[in-house]
């Protein structure tokens, strides 16, 4: 039986401690928080999205950073071993629209209980409000860690299960990164991920608090297709937010930070241009003696209006049998292809994870061993390995820390 050490309380490290301790090692979890799983409480607005009930493929095809690292544990176990799992440790799951998978009771505090309650089974000792300096590293293999309060705790092998930069309340403040770095590993640079985008326009704030479904995204730079999906989406006091925001900064995200990134979005994605035309001719004619600014219900919700006309250049008061051929057709343009373009991506703050993190090259991709340190192992957000919004990246954490924990000597 070895001793093994899991510095985060986490997703990864309670499931990671859970998986160890059934194995027969004997388990150390330490958090530095007051309790575990803070982070995971707050996931999926409060009801906790564990995981996708895809097939392999899709969910291969749904992580966006480094997906061939993740071939190995996803197989070794995935989606439907997690869901196995919990119902297996007494959680009553449910599956959802997008295939998401909850708990029946809608509560993240349930999936937290369910795994509290097996550490403690299995006498896992966790180890709450305890903070860690360092790793302790002895001729190229991990031999313990130091607490900030200068303990040393010997161990047969330690896992990272820190997580990213996102959340920082929840205790995302990047401690990992800095483990792994002092050891030599390389840290991929790290942005928000699966967050809003604030925009270069400030019009969106006339119109904040709006959703739009059925619109058609496509994110481009210098006409250089980024992403292109069909969704929902809403615009905020800084720009634009929703589950197609979300995934496009997923996709995106290192090129937002270069700047030079625009988003074109599609009001009208099932009517051809030809038949959006011929849709306006007929609004036209029948509200003839109208104002534009008056003729634009059947079109788009009211609240939209002000800013479609604003951006069309047409004069609010022109009578609509006044306007020329060009104009409607410009106007058609726009209505197809309303454009903002993207200022920077929203602070880690918002952010639900973190792109970026300790590079995969240096990681076994089978055991979530370091390369570089024997004995030192990593799971979850801490890896630079992240997936699109609907259950991918919790799955991520699951498979990892599996991977981790079943390996370890």
């Amino acid at each position: 039986m070895s001793r093994i050490v899991i510095v985060g309380g986490g997703a990864a490290g309670m499931y990671a401690a859970l998986i160890g301790a059934e194995k027969g090692h004997q388990i150390d979890l330490y958090e530095k928080n007051e309790k575990l799983g803070k982070k995971l409480y707050i996931t999926g607005k409060g009801r906790c999205n564990l995981t996708n009930a895809c097939d392999r493929e899709t969910l291969l095809g749904s992580v966006i950073s480094n997906p061939r690292f993740m071939y190995s544990s996803f197989y070794g176990h995935g989606n439907q071993d997690t869901m196995a799992l919990f119902e297996r440790i007494g959680l009553s799951i449910k599956t959802e629209r997008g295939n998401r998978v909850f708990p029946a009771s809608d509560k993240s505090s349930d999936v937290i209980k369910a795994l509290e309650r097996e550490l403690k089974k299995n006498q896992v000792r966790i180890h709450l409000n305890t903070e860690i300096r360092e790793i302790v590293v002895k001729e190229g293999r991990c031999v313990g860690i130091r607490t900030a309060g200068g303990e040393n705790v010997p161990a047969d092998a330690c896992i990272l299960a820190t997580g990213g930069l996102s959340y920082r309340t929840t205790g995302s403040t990047g401690d990992g990164y800095r483990f792994a770095k002092a050891q030599g590993h390389s840290i991929v640079e790290c942005i928000p991920s699966l967050v809003s985008l604030e925009t270069e326009e400030d019009w969106p704030v006339k119109v904040q608090g709006l959703s739009l479904k059925n619109v058609e995204l496509l994110v481009q730079k210098k006409n250089r297709i980024l992403y292109r999906e069909t969704g929902e989406m809403l615009f905020t006091d800084r720009g634009v937010s929703g589950p197609l925001i979300l995934t496009a900064s997923s996709v995106a995200g290192r090129d937002i930070m270069q700047k030079e990134v625009e988003l074109l979005i599609d009001l009208k994605p099932a009517l051809t241009h030809k038949q959006l035309d011929k849709r306006l001719i007929r609004e036209f004619e029948e509200q003839k003696n109208r104002q534009f600014k008056n003729c634009l219900g059947n079109l788009f919700p009211n609240k939209l209006i002000p800013v479609m006309v604003e951006q069309s250049g047409i004069a609010p008061e022109k009578q609509v049998n006044l306007i020329t051929k060009e104009e409607r057709k410009r106007f058609a343009e726009q209505i197809k292809a309303l454009c903002l373009h993207v200022k920077q991506l929203g602070g880690f703050k918002e952010a639900v994870i973190t792109k970026g993190g300790v590079s995969t090259r240096e990681v076994d991709p089978k055991t979530m061993e370091s390369k570089l340190v024997e004995g030192l192992y990593f799971a979850g957000e801490i890896l630079d390995v992240d997936a699109v919004t609907g259950g991918f990246n919790l799955q991520i954490a699951w498979s990892t820390a599996y991977a981790a924990a079943s390996h370890m000597k």
